[in-house]
């Protein structure tokens, strides 16, 4: 058939070079987000590396024990030294009162080691040439707020959604992948990166939806990647890859007249629905005679 595209190979080389530069700078920026992920979420329990406990601290908090010590002994950890960090943690565990906050030598290390960031020309984070602000830390770490995260998450949804609205777009012109891939791996990072911005509402209110957080995470970069490395290779490196290297084995798998591993998982999907359907109605069923009435006859008691 006919392609009503031209493909990425068969592109200007101006063209291909507006694609690349555009590919590797997102690559770049996407490489690092991750690192910026790592130093920041990925210290929240004092350890380097991402981990659930890192998620949990970052969205649910750590009750533990308050804002400005879990934070001391995490993502701040090696912003002050060990005694610092001490008579800051045990001025809060005192009280955290403003008589002592000068008297206790904690003023002069905030203001050393801390209000070079946190101060009024910062956006987004406390400013520690006020009191008060620096107050409102030593309370119970709860986590992100919800001002916080509605900041954050209208943020990524229209930020993120322009880069891999352009990356589907230079993809879209891709030969090598089948439509019915090149449509899943379009739309799979808008899915995820709605799941991730849900994943840390939801860890928010309860810890156990921190998985959902690096699931969503790992489905994003996994199609940002396949489509990335697809564009580049087919513009670039279309013989050496896809005519005499391993792509070739892909194209014969791709024009085969055998059923794809999607297809075969959809039609497996579709008879699990149907199976499902008259188990779904006797559960409905049961609910309505039984489980509903169950739950007032609790309420009224």
């Amino acid at each position: 058939m006919t392609a009503k595209y031209t493909p990425l190979k068969d592109h200007d080389t101006p063209i291909k070079v507006l694609f690349t530069g555009y590919l590797c700078t997102v690559g770049i920026g996407y490489m690092f987000a991750l690192m910026q992920i790592l130093f920041t979420h990925g210290m929240a329990d004092g350890k380097f590396g991402l981990s659930i406990d890192d998620i949990v601290y970052s969205y649910y908090g750590n009750r533990s024990g308050t804002v400005l010590e879990n934070q001391l002994n995490g993502a701040m950890k090696a912003n002050a030294s060990a005694q610092e960090r001490f008579d800051m943690i045990e001025w809060v565990r005192n009280g955290a009162d403003e008589a002592d906050y000068k008297a206790d030598g904690i003023e002069k290390i905030i203001g050393e080691r801390c209000v070079i960031c946190h101060n009024e020309a910062a956006s987004g984070i406390p400013n520690f040439k006020e009191f008060k602000q620096l107050k409102a830390l030593t309370a119970e770490d709860q986590g992100a707020t919800f001002a916080s995260l509605t900041r954050v998450s209208h943020i990524h949804l229209f930020g993120i959604s322009f880069i891999f609205m352009f990356v589907g777009l230079i993809f879209s012109f891709a030969e090598t992948t089948t439509v019915q891939y090149k449509c899943i791996a379009i739309g799979m990072p808008y899915t995820f990166l709605i799941a991730d911005i849900l994943s840390w509402w939801l860890t928010k209110i309860h810890p156990m939806f921190a998985w959902l957080v690096i699931f969503a995470g790992m489905g994003m970069a996994v199609s940002f990647m396949f489509m990335w490395a697809t564009s580049i290779l087919e513009m670039w490196l279309f013989k050496p890859v896809f005519i005499d290297g391993i792509g070739s084995r892909y194209l014969q798998l791709r024009d085969s007249k055998e059923a794809s591993a999607v297809d075969h998982l959809l039609s497996g999907m579709k008879s699990l629905f149907q199976k499902a359907g008259p188990a779904a109605a006797w559960a409905t069923q049961q609910w309505i005679e039984r489980g509903w009435p169950l739950l007032k006859g609790l309420f009224k008691k």
